[in-house]
């Protein structure tokens, strides 16, 4: 029960890493609000959680709607008059060239993957401050530590939460308040499948590398113990984790390797 009795906010929570999280809360003995744009896949996952003994609210939230993340902070503050956790783990991916994306679809990935955290989270923050601590956590991506084919806004997107949380834990390490950075690799989610292509459509198919990855509940018990642990950051996968130690340490063996990868 590592996290009896606290309130955890989890978005993107319809399905997914988010999901996985809800549930696992749950057995950690947590209360929930579950956020997603996918009301009616956020309330059979609350449904669930419901049946699994556990107090959970569903939120209905637009990570790239400023009103809406404002209004959604105005009914789970109603409902529980705090949050001792906030997951930003809400996103969406990319499967298109940056030579074929266009500018609003950049945009559109910026805002909900960075800007819809960033919002969030300081409208969540001076309560924490306010109750003496607290613990934040976002979901990048190993994408974040390096750039990949087929996903430059969606890299771009990860690399900026990197810089801002990374800043954020740093400044409210006086103040009883954990940043926590997650970074999965491949795992078995329909991220893939959501993702945007160029024109603007999901991809609709499940890549080769994801169907292989780790199974989401085992990526949300090592997230949601890396936020117990109070870490600052979680590489979470298989194998291809070893990519972001071969960029950091053998940045040219790096660029060979991607530069093989043949965009499909």
């Amino acid at each position: 029960m590592k996290f009896k009795e606290k309130v955890i906010w989890i978005t993107g929570a319809a399905s997914g890493i988010g999901e996985a999280l809800a549930y696992k809360s749950v057995e950690y003995g947590a209360k929930l609000i579950l956020s997603d744009i996918n009301k009616a896949g956020l309330e059979k996952v609350a449904g669930r959680c419901k049946e699994m003994n556990a107090e959970a609210i569903a939120v209905t939230l637009d990570l790239s709607d400023r009103e809406s993340i404002e209004a959604a902070s105005k009914q789970a503050f109603a409902h529980y008059g705090r949050v001792d956790v906030l997951i930003n783990n809400g996103g969406i991916s990319q499967r298109s060239l940056a030579l074929e994306t266009p500018l609003e679809l950049d945009f559109k990935i910026m805002n909900i993957n960075f800007f819809g955290a960033v919002i969030l989270t300081k409208l969540v923050l001076p309560s924490m401050v306010e109750q003496g601590g607290g613990a934040i956590a976002v979901t990048s991506s190993i994408t974040g530590k390096f750039g990949f084919p087929l996903r430059s806004a969606y890299s771009a997107s990860k690399h900026a939460a990197q810089g801002f949380f990374e800043t954020l834990g740093i400044e409210l390490a006086d103040k009883n308040i954990s940043v926590t950075i997650a970074m999965p690799g491949r795992v078995q989610t329909n991220i893939s499948m959501n993702a945007l292509t160029g024109d603007g459509t999901p991809h609709g198919e499940m890549d080769p590398g994801q169907a292989s990855g780790i199974p989401a509940d085992v990526c949300a018990r090592k997230y949601l113990d890396a936020i117990h642990k109070r870490k600052r950051e979680a590489l979470i996968g298989g194998k291809e984790l070893t990519m972001v130690h071969i960029r950091r340490f053998l940045p040219r063996l790096f660029f060979k390797i991607a530069g093989k990868i043949k965009p499909e």
